[in-house]
């Protein structure tokens, strides 16, 4: 028996051109570039990927660097979160967004989310700031953005910056504008499964605010403002060179790949439906979603993976743990936390399962997928 692939990264690179090049040979001489020039670290393509990331987002300023964490964690110091400071964000998402909170002494106060999208409700943020609140993130999760305009308005009322962690919905839009653009700064993340991965580590910062734009420059490069000038606390967040060259080739069929994502996210929605499958997800209205994962709910989830496993079909869970019950994060709580419960993330934390989801992803498998679903469910 075959196992299907839950993200097959290997088919891309087979993928071919207008010019009839594979998306292989582009990123072979990408590489071979940066080997001729030896510009390993902030070499040209560096520059180069900056530039387009923020005309396809449609910011002023993009700022390259190591990975979606460092990427969370330089846009929280640029907005000089520390120690006893609060940030509200999500319970239910990676460990990333509140271990970045955590790292520099502040507290993550979690809030609970909308059932329907995954994402932070907005109307439960306002009971949870207090005068320590120093920023929100909301988590665009799964691949839609979270309501930035409901949570800009409430943001701004109390004079706050909202991050936005745009790790898994890059590429996606709402109200025509586009993910990483909604908010005071936007982060995303270029680790190989994202909807736009490299072949290692990375990820962008983004903002039309000049100064913050500088900062978060500044604080990923050591906080060096000129050589051996140092201005700022730093960290080293980077971007390799080799991954910008990567991420310049990918970028010739990203569009394809976003349309592909929503062409197949649909029909698993209209299959699954027509099966007696209810909760597949749900696209709030003036939102696309790039489908990072295909998420739906089930009873009975590990029965129904194995059910699954047993036909050669992956499913993943992301995610099982509450942030606020992460071991690792016990230490960092707040007297806010006892007013802010969170039943419905909770809730989905049991019941969530992701099926297999990329540009590739032929329509044989996903009659397959779905058949199974379905078997196993009644």
């Amino acid at each position: 028996m075959i196992t299907m692939q839950f993200i097959d990264l290997k088919a891309q690179q087979q993928q071919r051109l207008a010019d009839e090049q594979s998306l292989r040979e582009i990123v072979d001489a990408r590489i071979a570039a940066v080997l001729d020039h030896g510009k390993y670290i902030l070499g040209p393509e560096v520059a180069e990927l900056e530039k387009r990331l923020a005309a396809y987002v449609g910011v002023e300023h993009c700022i390259a660097v190591a990975s979606g964490t460092d990427a969370l964690l330089i846009a929280l110091m640029a907005l000089g979160v520390g120690a006893g400071d609060e940030v509200i964000t999500t319970p239910f998402s990676y460990i990333a967004t509140a271990e970045t909170i955590a790292l520099l002494g502040a507290v993550p106060v979690y809030t609970d989310i909308d059932s329907r999208t995954y994402n932070l409700d907005p109307s439960k943020i306002e009971v949870a700031i207090t005068p320590r609140t120093k920023a929100i993130i909301p988590v665009s999760l799964y691949g839609q953005p979270a309501d930035f305009f409901a949570i800009n308005t409430i943001a701004e009322r109390h004079g706050l910056p909202v991050i936005e962690d745009g790790a898994q919905s890059f590429g996606a839009q709402q109200r025509g504008q586009r993910s990483c653009s909604l908010s005071t700064v936007g982060t995303t993340s270029f680790f190989p499964s994202k909807p736009l991965g490299g072949y290692g580590d990375g990820g962008a910062c983004f903002t039309n605010d000049a100064e913050i734009a500088g900062l978060m420059r500044r604080i990923s490069r050591h906080g060096q403002s000129r050589r051996y000038f140092h201005t700022e606390v730093g960290v080293n967040g980077r971007i390799d060179t080799l991954q910008a060259a990567i991420l310049l080739a990918k970028l010739e069929v990203f569009d394809g790949e976003v349309a592909c994502r929503q062409q197949i996210g649909e029909r698993y929605s209209k299959c699954l439906q027509k099966a007696g499958v209810i909760t597949t997800p749900y696209l709030e209205l003036g939102n696309t979603s790039v489908y990072a994962q295909y998420t739906i709910q089930v009873d009975n989830r590990t029965s129904v993976q194995e059910h699954l496993k047993a036909y050669g079909i992956p499913t993943a869970v992301h995610y099982p743990l509450l942030l606020s019950q992460q071991p690792a994060l016990q230490p960092f709580k707040s007297s806010s936390t006892s007013i802010c419960s969170t039943p419905l993330a909770k809730s989905a934390s049991e019941r969530v399962m992701s099926l297999p989801m990329h540009p590739y992803l032929s329509e044989r498998d996903q009659d397959q997928v779905v058949s199974a679903v379905t078997a196993a469910l009644h």
